[in-house]
């Protein structure tokens, strides 16, 4: 048990200092665009990899806290933080509703019932006055983060940005290893053991799905701000899997399994187009079917097993 502590402490401290020299190697805007969809992986993480409820519908979360937070900001003149905490409210809000309803039933029909929630989410958005439609939001103004940091500068944003991700990154740590996240775990392996013992197993599901749709909306808020737009893109159906894609890939239910799978998928994403073109789809499904086949417990996931081994 110390071991593996200490092995979880080396790799934070290891990707706090990937995250603080990355602007001096790697182009900032590249990754921002990863540390946004790390923390959306790791929320998601937090719902199937350590509760075991499938969604098909968190790109929804996402949007909602990239699209109110950038209205926020165009239109009400909030300052970043605000609008960040106005997404993160917004996210957790609608994670409740959706959570309170999806839980009346499980497996495929919690999948498919998340699903249909959130397609109602990408016709809002595509009918609101406010979102521009097809076009989406536009203009986004970045501000000053407390007044003070002038985030249109790129390295000043790129810090603001990962600071946000360490923050909700250490805010899912502590919940996973706290007795709510114990809780949580019994739930995925035995939820029937878990009722035995006296838990009221569907409000702790409503929880963590409120928690992880909350920091689903932090990282659609940051993104939006990063950007200056929040388009359709962020609430199609296509988002929530690509979320379901870089968390497996990564490693399901590990702690640095989502960060490694974003920043994996994001990677290809940016460098395949330059070569293959339309061909970008399918080299990413063969690249996921051999994960899953080959790979059952990701990257993450079957480099901790060497290790033990």
């Amino acid at each position: 048990m110390n071991v593996r502590v200490n092995g979880t402490l080396l790799g934070i401290a290891l990707l706090l200092v990937v995250g603080l020299i990355a602007p001096l190697l790697v182009y900032p805007t590249f990754m921002m665009k990863v540390w946004c969809f790390a923390l959306f992986a790791c929320a998601f993480n937090l719902l199937l990899g350590y509760t075991g409820l499938l969604s098909f519908g968190h790109a929804a979360f996402l949007s909602v806290g990239g699209y109110l937070a950038g209205h926020a900001c165009k239109a009400w003149g909030f300052t970043p933080e605000l609008g960040i905490l106005l997404g993160t409210c917004a996210g957790g809000a609608v994670g409740y509703v959706f959570g309170w309803l999806a839980i009346r039933r499980s497996g495929i029909y919690f999948a498919m019932i998340t699903l249909a929630l959130s397609q109602m989410i990408y016709f809002v958005w595509l009918q609101a006055p406010f979102t521009g439609g097809e076009d989406g939001l536009q203009g986004v103004p970045r501000g000053r983060a407390f007044g003070l940091i002038d985030l249109d500068n790129i390295y000043a944003m790129y810090y603001f940005v990962f600071a946000v991700f360490m923050a909700g990154f250490l805010l899912i740590y502590r919940t996973i290893h706290s007795p709510f996240g114990q809780v949580l775990k019994s739930i995925r392996e035995n939820e029937p053991r878990a009722i035995s013992l006296g838990y009221d197993v569907d409000r702790f599901k409503v929880l963590a799905f409120t928690l992880s749709a909350a920091l689903s909306g932090t990282a659609g808020a940051t993104k939006t701000l990063v950007f200056q737009l929040a388009s359709l893109s962020d609430a199609h159906w296509h988002m929530s899997g690509e979320v379901v894609l870089m968390t497996l890939l990564g490693g399901l239910g590990t702690v640095f399994g989502p960060v490694v799978g974003a920043l994996l998928v994001i990677t290809l994403q940016n460098q395949l187009p330059q070569g293959v073109g339309a061909w970008v789809p399918v080299i990413m499904g063969s690249i996921f079917v051999v994960c899953v086949t080959a790979f059952r417990r990701g990257i993450v996931g079957e480099l901790q097993a060497l290790f033990r081994r």
